[in-house]
């Protein structure tokens, strides 16, 4: 059997850990993913999208984040 490191939960982590470590919790306070330190923003865009379509972290209409 085939190991598959778990890359979406880390992933998923990173990106709300970021967020909350730099104030992002407010519509007036969203940050792009990179200005929250998240290495490769665009890397993994469907984890991203999950994320808000489940409503764990928000997107504003100028694509910013918050959680």
């Amino acid at each position: 059997m085939a190991f598959f490191p778990p890359i979406p939960l880390i992933r998923r982590n990173l990106i709300v850990k970021r967020l909350s470590a730099c104030g992002a919790t407010s519509e007036a306070a969203a940050k792009t993913l990179a200005e929250a330190g998240v290495v490769n923003p665009n890397g993994f865009r469907r984890i991203t999208d999950r994320l808000v379509k489940t409503g764990v972290i928000r997107r504003t209409p100028d694509g910013r984040y918050y959680v």
